[in-house]
């Protein structure tokens, strides 16, 4: 497993540093105050002006691996780019058109469209011109198993009807989102994995109702978590996005590099919270003597930092496998990382809230919206329970290795694993 920085990623590293340090963290009081003073889901100024920085300075697009459309890195690469990003999450991903559900939805884009609705939908986005949502949570089923999904996908002569209704679709409240990716079942007889399509809705397709906005925890972010109706919303079979009944498989392939995207920029959150606590440890003195001097506030620091450098190790060698074996080579790795990477920014943030003590729980630090981030992360995309089954299922498997799409000598080496012979 070569971890190693490229140049290239090197280089962007110290770009991004360096956009973050002059650019970023200065940007985010006047970030509130422009959403608390001005439309709380329009695009606030400061963020349109640190987006032309970001293309000027060669931070753009930075997540797309095809070198047609983005910067070409590899997940190894641009893994460290975005824990960068995550120690300011609201801002600097959308100041690099690097923030979700768009980059997933331009995944899919690239890798699945037709030239048309590439060039009515991906170069828009691509450009910032707009955002989009990818609807496929829903509030009237367990959408931990995508193949319950009620929303339907019909035909009907030229058209494809659309009904049903999501939530938590991330960017509905954004007056920039135009476009819905819905996932629905086009064959209800198929296969179970292959009862779904994904299917491009514009947000402004007449029956598309976006009936309200959900807050975290109470927080209600700029784009927003739309309850979305769909009520025969009809469109174009040209619409449907890759082949029918595709629907699940494109919608994991969305995920993977997702999950990493997501993992990074937790430990960036760490990162910035351990930052944050050793900063307040050190300079608050009760009782005579420095917070760090005192109860096991040494024992969370160091205690923070172990576990950090062990989850980024665990999301790289993810990265390193998706870049080597592929994807479906690396999911029971992406499940572990989304478990270990959410937790472990959890645990840091909430040490560290303690530390400020009721000044954690304000807006004065960004440590509490950073918490209540870091939670929602262990339901979005899967909830812990479903990833550690997938785990577990692996290594309870009898194939073991056998049943995983890598190279058996690969995985074997990085795993340091020996296959042991039957036993007579």
């Amino acid at each position: 497993m070569d971890l190693t920085p490229t140049q290239r990623s090197l280089d962007l590293t110290g770009r991004l540093l360096e956009f973050m340090r002059e650019f970023v963290y200065p940007a985010e009081a006047v970030y509130a105050r422009q959403r608390r003073d001005g439309d709380p889901h329009g695009l606030p100024a400061v963020v349109a002006d640190l987006q032309g920085e970001a293309r000027a300075r060669g931070l753009w697009n930075l997540f797309l691996r095809d070198e047609r459309w983005g910067a070409g890195l590899t997940n190894v690469e641009y893994a460290p780019l975005a824990e960068i990003s995550g120690r300011s999450p609201v801002i600097a991903p959308e100041a690099m058109n690097c923030s979700a559900p768009d980059t997933g939805n331009m995944e899919l884009l690239a890798e699945f469209g037709t030239p048309e609705q590439q060039q009515r939908w991906l170069r828009p986005l691509l450009a910032a011109q707009i955002r989009s949502c990818f609807c496929m949570t829903e509030p009237d089923v367990a959408s931990s198993d995508p193949t319950r999904l009620a929303t339907t996908i019909r035909r009907d002569a030229g058209d494809l009807v659309v009904s049903g209704r999501k939530w938590w679709s991330t960017g509905t409240a954004d007056p920039r989102c135009a476009l819905a990716i819905v996932v629905g079942v086009s064959d209800p007889d198929a296969a179970p994995h292959q009862r779904q399509s994904l299917v491009l809705v514009p947000l402004e397709a007449p029956g598309v109702e976006v009936v309200r906005d959900l807050s975290t925890f109470g927080y209600s972010e700029q784009h927003g978590h739309g309850e979305v109706r769909f009520a025969d919303v009809r469109v174009p079979a040209a619409s449907l996005l890759g082949a029918p009944g595709g629907g699940f498989a494109m919608a994991q392939a969305r995920l993977g590099p997702g999950r990493v995207h997501h993992c990074m920029r937790a430990l960036g959150m760490a990162e910035r919270a351990l930052a944050l606590m050793v900063q307040r440890a050190t300079e608050r003195a009760p009782f005579g003597r420095p917070l760090a001097e005192q109860g096991p506030v040494g024992t969370w620091i160091a205690e923070s930092r172990l576990e950090i450098d062990q989850a980024r190790l665990l999301v790289l060698r993810a990265a390193w496998l998706m870049d080597t074996a592929g994807n479906r080579g690396a999911r029971t790795e992406i499940a572990g990382i989304k478990v270990v990477a959410a937790r472990t920014a959890a645990r840091v943030i909430d040490r560290a809230i303690q530390v400020f003590g009721a000044a954690g729980l304000s807006p004065d630090t960004p440590l509490a919206l950073f918490y209540a981030m870091a939670r929602q992360l262990r339901i979005v995309d899967g909830p812990d329970e479903v990833h550690l089954r997938s785990i577990a299922r692996h290594e309870l498997s009898a194939q073991g290795l056998n049943d995983q799409a890598r190279p058996p000598a690969t995985a074997a080496a990085i795993r340091g694993e020996t296959l042991m012979a039957p036993a007579n």
